[in-house]
């Protein structure tokens, strides 16, 4: 697996499930993406850049993918997630050597579970989404659970 050398551009996204219609939405500037997941469902990717980087668009529609398979995931081991737990992935571009890679930082937010039920959660996950699936073993992956 290759780890970048130094981080050229990143793209960030964040997914949560929208329970509330009137949330606030992206400011003046910024582009609000409703996504299909892996189960129908919509999930918002909010406050895009008006002019995404691959990057930012290959973390939100991963973490759209992502967010569906980690609630299927929780199913599969009868946890029920707090109504505001999200997926931040973070996807960067750099080098390494003379030529380029991927890399991907994920923080998973999930109030008032135990740390190592996220984490066994969270990688149930990447062996369901197929965004994970795609790029295991190719690119480094790193994962931050917060659980406060």
């Amino acid at each position: 697996m290759t780890k970048i050398d130094q981080v050229l551009f990143s793209g960030n996204s964040n997914a949560t499930v929208n329970h509330d219609p009137d949330v606030q939405r992206g400011e003046h500037g910024v582009l609000d993406l409703k996504l299909s997941a892996l189960n129908g469902e919509n999930r918002d990717f909010i406050a895009t850049e008006l002019h995404p980087r691959a990057e930012q668009l290959f973390s939100g529609a991963w973490s759209a993918c992502y967010i569906s398979a980690f609630e299927i995931a929780a199913s599969m081991r009868k946890v029920t997630l707090p109504s505001d737990y999200s997926v931040d992935i973070k996807v960067s571009i750099g080098t390494v050597g003379n030529g380029f890679c991927l890399g991907a930082q994920f923080t998973i937010r999930a109030p008032g579970l135990a740390t190592e039920v996220v984490e066994a959660i969270a990688n149930r996950a990447h062996q369901i989404c197929p965004y994970s699936k795609a790029v295991h073993g190719n690119i480094e992956v790193g994962l931050n659970v917060v659980t406060a």
